[in-house]
């Protein structure tokens, strides 16, 4: 397989249809080798249009949407970022090499290690790999400029809110079946929050995601 050609062709014939034109983004999908980051039998779908399972019941992004989260984000070289869901450490290596440093959560031990190792063997180093519920947020080091949440949540916590910088940005699949929402919240002021609904889509839950919370946004 020419992994090169099917690089761009997954840029020229997916991403940049489907509205994502920012150059920064088109140019960081083209240099992170996705390929790498898949199973190794589900090497010739890396570049393929679909969610690729990963185990534990979680799947990589299609590649439309990892284009569409990074456009959203307008990421900073010196912004902090938090993400929800390791997955196979593919997006946390998007995430890495456009921001200072990534913080990269995931409940399933066996995801952390394919997280790990992947990052690892591709040089990857501002990303530090942790496992851990953090469905509310993960409070050490917070507040963050960037949460990405890779999973479906019915609702976004109040826990998770509080802990975006003012000036931040955070990317969550907010919803239930038969449709999420993929939203992009802004931190406009201490407490005040501007939200845009992208797109919508379906994707696997967050495990622990609470059904129920006292403050609704």
């Amino acid at each position: 397989m020419n992994f090169e050609q099917a690089r761009f062709n997954m840029v020229e014939q997916q991403i940049r249809p489907w509205e994502v034109l920012d150059q920064g983004v088109l140019d960081l999908l083209m240099t992170v080798k996705r390929e790498e980051f898949v199973p190794a039998a589900s090497r010739s779908l890396a570049f393929a249009d679909v969610e690729i399972p990963i185990g534990a019941g979680q799947v990589m992004l299609k590649p439309v949407i990892e284009g569409k989260i990074l456009q959203s984000l307008q990421l900073h070289r010196s912004d902090s970022v938090l993400e929800i869901g390791a997955g196979s450490g593919y997006f946390a290596a998007l995430l890495a090499a456009k921001t200072e440093w990534v913080r990269t959560v995931d409940i399933e031990p066996e995801l952390v290690k394919l997280a790990h190792a992947n990052l690892a063997r591709n040089g990857v180093e501002n990303v530090i790999v942790e496992e851990g519920d953090a469905a509310q947020g993960w409070a050490e080091r917070a507040p963050y400029d960037v949460i990405v949440v890779s999973g479906g949540l019915p609702f976004l916590p109040q826990s998770l809110l509080a802990q975006l910088k003012v000036g931040g940005r955070l990317f969550a699949f907010v919803g239930e079946a038969p449709v999420m929402k993929a939203r992009l919240v802004t931190c406009e002021a201490e407490g005040r929050f501007r939200t845009e609904d992208v797109f919508e889509t379906m994707v696997p839950m967050l495990r622990n995601a609470q059904r129920h919370d006292t403050f609704r946004f």
